[in-house]
């Protein structure tokens, strides 16, 4: 009995050495006290920064923070970062199980003789080991597959932090334009009331009429009235930055957004299309992301055409007849006679065209969102160059007109109006400025350059000789 008791107790050993479960319980009640928490006094966000411009803060948390600091501070705080990250550890867990051999099997089989001799036991215990050997290279198809799947949920937690990047610059754009948008809106309220006064006071000297008032009385009030719209979405677009950043909206008080308007040169020459077409191709974390879907698909082809093949199964076993003991070898193979996997091969080969049709949709929808933002830039420079030159012609107006009336050769009202026209002129060179922004941001992120910082985004891992470098 001795003979078998040790794999048995070599069995309750592997035991012993297997995973425990651990609870980690979901509380509502807790996520809403840890979001709450969430701010820019958090030494874990001082850190992160301070890794990843390579330079220390002398006081915590800033009093201003520009815009590639607020991009850091929204991946370290948003959670739809987590939740790639998260899918990429699932894709990572899954490559260990592919690497995963199948184990052996062992059986107790004990006999009993009902005609042993006497004075002999009749008890026969027998004992068979089971050895799968898989064949045809099926563990390097699953394994080949599966790092595939990994380097494409890799790359998903980039394009998760572009996402991030791109929603977090259109907040603080809008946030930035409501501000600069309701400081001229005041400043045009201010000159329709001195003009509403000038015309106040003429009409009770009889100089003007009611009608010629009225059309002054109208644009004061659009004035107010989208005066009051402005001060509303600066309300809204504070609580968007708020939500891009992944934190509270209380969390934003005491810190200064450092965004401005018409930052960027609008001299930068144009990218050739050719040149953004194979740049965004190049480097775009979902098309990258995709070819490695697509080639974990033909790995999976591979894999069922290999498990066309049976595994052979080695067989030895020992048994103990009454004072004898008895050893037996046996190979066991799967007949392919009913089934030669022929349905999974047409699934895996279906998948592989539903891939590849998917990638050939997205090269599509890629291509014409550089193209829409190419056209986009283009019209934004030839706006804001148009309203500049606007803006420009009706200041010339309104000093020729000042100079004038210091020189008692213009009237108070032709002055007055013309700074309501100047006023005019620059919410809508406001508004090119705006749309010039926006159109340089949808480039940036149809073309997805290298992205900053971005070793930061994921630990490195090691990666199959397919995968692409880090972004």
């Amino acid at each position: 009995m001795r003979r078998y008791l040790l794999p048995l107790s070599a069995g309750l050993a592997l035991a012993s050495g297997c995973a425990h479960y651990q609870p980690r319980p979901l509380s509502p009640e807790e996520g809403l006290h840890r979001l709450e928490e969430r701010g820019f006094p958090d030494p874990g966000l001082r850190a992160f920064m301070e890794r990843a411009t390579g330079s220390r803060f002398e006081a915590w948390p800033p009093a201003r923070l520009d815009f590639e600091q607020l991009a850091l501070a929204a991946l370290y705080f948003h959670p739809s970062l987590d939740v790639a990250r998260a899918q990429w550890e699932v894709s990572r867990a899954a490559g260990r199980s592919a690497e995963a051999r199948p184990n052996p099997t062992v059986n107790l089989q004990p006999g009993y003789n009902f005609s042993a001799a006497g004075g002999a036991t009749p008890w026969i215990p027998g004992l068979n080991l089971d050895w799968p050997i898989e064949t045809a290279g099926k563990r390097g198809r699953r394994i080949d597959r599966a790092a595939h799947l990994t380097e494409a949920a890799r790359l998903g937690v980039f394009q998760a932090a572009w996402q991030i990047r791109a929603s977090l610059r259109t907040a603080l754009l809008d946030l930035a334009a409501a501000w600069r948008r309701e400081s001229l809106l005041e400043r045009q309220a201010e000159i329709s009331r001195g003009l509403l006064g000038v015309l106040d006071q003429r009409l009770a000297a009889g100089a003007v009429s009611q009608l010629e008032v009225a059309p002054f009385r109208t644009a004061a009030l659009k004035v107010a009235s989208d005066l009051a719209e402005s001060r509303r979405a600066a309300q809204e677009a504070r609580v968007r930055v708020a939500e891009a950043l992944g934190v509270p909206v209380q969390a934003l008080g005491g810190i200064e957004l450092g965004v401005e308007l018409g930052a960027s040169p609008s001299v930068t020459p144009d990218p050739d299309p050719a040149s953004a077409h194979r740049a965004a191709l190049q480097n775009r974390a979902d098309v990258r992301a995709l070819l490695e879907e697509y080639a974990a698909a033909e790995a999976g082809v591979r894999l069922e055409i290999a498990r066309q093949y049976p595994d052979v199964h080695l067989g030895n076993g020992y048994q103990w007849d009454q004072g004898e003991s008895k050893w037996t070898l046996g190979i066991g193979l799967e007949l392919p006679v009913l089934s030669r996997n022929q349905g999974p091969i047409a699934e895996s080969i279906a998948r592989r065209g539903e891939v590849g049709a998917r990638f050939t949709a997205l090269e599509s929808r890629v291509l014409a969102e550089v193209d829409r933002a190419l056209a986009a830039r283009r019209t934004a420079r030839e706006q804001v160059e148009r309203a500049a030159a606007l803006l420009a012609s009706h200041r010339r107006q309104l000093e020729s007109l000042r100079a004038a009336f210091q020189a008692g050769g213009a009237d108070q009202l032709d002055v007055r109006t013309a700074e309501l026209e100047a006023a005019a002129a620059e919410l809508l060179h406001l508004d090119a400025l705006i749309r010039a922004d926006q159109a340089l941001g949808d480039l940036q992120q149809a073309l997805q350059a290298p992205f900053p910082g971005g070793g930061l985004l994921v630990p490195s891992a090691p990666q199959s000789p397919a995968s692409p470098p880090h972004p």
